[in-house]
């Protein structure tokens, strides 16, 4: 591996793009430390620190820390992401999406566009209501956090945070089309990366002030390797339907006659159903935790993921959004119609609905295992937190949840795309057990 990582830096044009990709991200995370004008950072930042769990924790989790301590990157580029789900949805619902999307590269196109126009009007609506949220103090127990607040601060807060994540977007698009990897998922991996420093140093901190010992330590690191390798295996992992196709013969050309196969992954949704199950969740348990009511207060404490209730409800959640989302991306009667209209078939199995009842009967199988592995995967930061007491929640969220998923798929899809470059200029690339020399 060692060896490929060399060769990365032989080939002109994958060395371009890499350096490229850094260059990019390292902007990128120099502006997570410009200021957003008016704003008391270190009194916004101390009020993050009393609600890891709450859904101001996970927004900061995606913005890399730039929200708690209100940057111009302080919305991060979840709003394009939001926007990009939304229309991804519609598209299996919606007739017009779905032929914007069957239409090819021109409908791309304007899927695109709208993309963009909608993340636009998120950030002016997010952007209103986060200056609004922000200069009443009644909302942080009186602590002022905005010293001048009035339409100036409103407007200047606004076009900040706007332009913020439209800088974001257009540099996401930048290091697709120019550099290596997905741009916009590399600009998130970069943000839930930079935690794991100060996450190291809170160890450090409890290691030296003789809190936890070096046993802890190395369990810790033991459990880290294995739920990064879970992760990897909920990832990677697939059931591969063989697909065979009859001969056509189209004028003094044969045609078909190749076997294939379909894949149908473990986890279909990837970490959409997590997003969904820890808003749902959160979004009702962070507005009554800021009640006056000790009822609404307790009940919020009930449905926050590090309780029990709360666990249990996150799973059921997120074993159900897994289902609805692979019910969505895969749908068996419309695979079954392509496989129908080109000549494939499974073998053993009538083409037409007989196919669509053996492919969702797959699909149905196979979502069961993988929500339950997403599930556990989600819930072990906070069941490691039950374990060891003394581990802060900052460190906590490095052993699983929604940003190990997140940086485990990025990294294994940027490094494909790597060895597809040394690949091409005959270089031996990352894997060289199962590839013949």
């Amino acid at each position: 591996m060692i060896t490929a990582f060399k060769d990365t830096f032989k080939i002109p044009d994958l060395r371009r793009r890499i350096i490229f990709t850094v260059a990019l991200l390292t902007v990128y995370r120099l502006g997570c430390y410009v200021p957003t004008p008016g704003i008391d950072g270190k009194a916004l930042a101390q009020f993050f620190a009393r609600v890891p769990n709450t859904l101001f924790g996970i927004a900061d989790l995606f913005a890399g820390g730039a929200l708690s301590n209100a940057t111009i990157f302080a919305l991060g580029i979840m709003p394009y992401i939001s926007v990009s789900i939304i229309l991804e949805l519609l598209a299996s619902i919606v007739p017009y999406f779905e032929n914007m999307v069957r239409s090819g590269v021109e409908g791309r196109r304007k899927l695109t566009q709208i993309t963009r126009f909608g993340t636009v009007g998120l950030c002016l609506f997010q952007g209103t209501a986060i200056s609004f949220w922000l200069s009443n103090p009644a909302h942080f127990e009186n602590v002022v956090m905005v010293p001048n607040p009035g339409p100036l601060f409103y407007f200047t807060t606004v076009v900040t945070l706007t332009t913020g994540t439209i800088f974001l977007m257009w540099l996401g698009e930048q290091i697709t089309e120019k550099g290596i990897g997905n741009g916009i998922s590399l600009i998130i991996t970069a943000s839930i990366l930079s935690r794991m420093p100060v996450a190291v140093h809170y160890l450090a901190m409890l290691m030296g002030a003789g809190e936890i010992n070096i046993i802890i330590i190395l369990i810790l690191i033991a459990l880290l390797v294995l739920i990064i390798s879970a992760a990897i295996i909920l990832n990677e992992s697939e059931r591969r339907i063989a697909i065979q196709y009859a001969r056509r013969v189209v004028g003094r050309r044969v045609y078909g006659g190749q076997s294939t196969y379909l894949p149908i992954k473990l986890n279909q949704g990837g970490v959409i159903p997590l997003i969904f199950a820890v808003s749902i969740l959160t979004f009702p348990a962070t507005m009554m935790r800021f009640s006056e009511n000790v009822v609404l207060r307790r009940v919020a404490d009930y449905l926050m993921p590090s309780g029990g209730p709360g666990m249990l409800l996150y799973a059921l959640l997120t074993i159900f959004f897994c289902y609805f989302y692979a019910s969505i991306i895969f749908n068996p009667d419309n695979v079954s119609e392509d496989l129908k209209k080109y000549g494939g078939f499974v073998a053993g199995i009538r083409p037409g609905k007989a196919t669509a009842a053996y492919l969702e009967k797959i699909l149905n199988r196979l979502t069961l295992p993988g929500s339950l592995m997403l599930a556990f995967i989600a819930l072990f930061p906070y069941i490691l937190m039950h374990f060891v007491r003394k581990i802060p929640p900052l460190v906590a969220s490095e052993f699983g949840g929604i940003g190990l998923i997140i940086v485990v798929s990025v990294l294994i899809e940027t490094m494909r795309q790597i060895e597809a470059h040394l690949l091409v200029r005959h270089y031996q690339g990352f894997i060289k057990k199962a590839r013949p020399r």
